[in-house]
């Protein structure tokens, strides 16, 4: 039996500044347009269409070989993976600059090609990973939340097979794609979606080539970092609403003032997450959180041959120790050739994060090896299960 404990201690830091100098600033342009294109879904969605109406013929000459999906909880190290992915030359991806203008993406990288890339800076969530204007995002989450405006609900199933396939979305995303190729001038795409755990079988049904990249990280360390960033999002969602907004309209509901667990279609430890939330209990709603999803990913590819061939798991630990290695396998996985040098770019900034400290208590820990060990061993986590610092 779990025993519930208090939220984690999480160590002083410095609250989110006010105004351009705060990391979570949002221009007023920025507001205004993501706003704009918010309030008129559909209008957003004709104008991709007739895009891609006009763009058929060259349209019809792209092939869509093997998606790449980067898919597994925030946190994880699914956004240095899509990095490091993104920078090979045969790879599209969306970036930061597409935001809001998703929908019409050639047009949109067209219309803005003679502007300058904005000056490197660390990222909002303040974990040394330093983004511009040109650097990938994960915002194709938007085209899904116009399709299927109930995946993100918790209190309903979220999870998207076979049998939820949406024709006319199916035919929207694969133009997008080939927008994006286009535009790009790619033969490979790849994306980090955090909610495609919940739609593997329904990506595979589309893409029967895709491939998946799975990245997990030992339960400890990863809740640990779960409960930072929630803090921190949280004070810079205060002080700066827009900040929640974008997050909000582009898809992130990670952590924050708006956090949602994904329903994998268990409603019982939905609710068990959510109570341990609302009532403060940090560590006992991550725990369970952890546990359910990644429970349901390893079911997933036990009983899934077409997920588990078409799948990579990526441990976060033998990522920071082994780099090399490691992303030699992601590569090779991904059918990704001529990466050498990027691997030479990459490996030696790889190691473990050492700008926190442990936030948990002894009875916290406990609490999240009695919820978690089993999956994790799974997993091949490390046994010891330990918090490196």
């Amino acid at each position: 039996m779990t025993t519930s404990v208090s939220a984690p201690r999480v160590n002083p830091r410095p609250k989110p500044s006010v105004g351009k100098d705060s990391p979570f600033y949002v221009s007023p342009t920025l507001d205004y347009l993501s706003r704009l294109v918010t309030r008129f879904p559909n209008l957003w969605l004709r104008l991709g269409s007739l895009e891609s109406s006009l763009l058929a013929p060259r349209l019809s000459r792209i092939n869509i070989t093997q998606p790449i999906y980067i898919c597994g909880l925030a946190r994880s190290g699914s956004t240095l993976l899509h990095e490091i992915l993104s920078s090979h030359s045969s790879v599209g991806t969306h970036r930061i600059k597409d935001y809001p203008f998703i929908s019409t993406p050639y047009w949109w990288r067209t219309a803005t090609a003679f502007n300058r890339a904005t000056s490197l800076r660390e990222r909002p969530h303040r974990d040394t990973m330093m983004v511009s204007s040109e650097s990938p995002d994960a915002i194709e989450e938007m085209l899904w939340m116009a399709f299927f405006p109930q995946g993100h609900n918790p209190q309903i199933d979220n999870r998207l097979t076979a049998r939820e396939r949406n024709p006319k979305f199916d035919s929207y995303y694969q133009n997008h794609l080939r927008k994006l190729l286009l535009a790009e001038k790619a033969t490979r795409y790849v994306a980090k979606a955090n909610y495609h755990i919940a739609r593997l079988e329904y990506l595979l049904q589309l893409f029967p080539d895709a491939r998946f990249v799975i990245p997990v990280r030992s339960p400890i360390s990863h809740i640990g970092s779960l409960a930072r960033q929630h803090e921190w999002f949280s004070q810079g969602h205060r002080q700066v609403p827009q900040s929640l907004a974008v997050m909000q309209r582009s898809g992130h509901f990670e952590f924050g003032l708006d956090r949602r667990p994904i329903h994998l279609g268990n409603s019982e430890l939905l609710q068990q997450i959510r109570r341990a939330w609302e009532s403060g209990e940090e560590t006992l709603g991550w725990s369970i959180y952890w546990d359910m999803v990644y429970r349901y990913l390893a079911d997933l590819l036990d009983s899934h041959e077409g997920v588990r061939k078409a799948s990579l798991v990526v441990r976060f630990d033998e990522l920071c120790e082994e780099p090399q290695r490691v992303l030699k396998d992601v590569f090779e996985h991904c059918r990704l050739t001529d990466y050498l040098t990027i691997l030479d770019k990459y490996v030696p900034t790889i190691h473990r994060p050492n700008y926190y400290e442990s936030p948990f208590s002894p009875s916290d820990l406990a609490q999240i090896r009695n919820q978690t060990d089993q999956t994790a061993e799974r997993w091949g986590c490390p046994k010891r299960n330990v918090d490196p610092k």
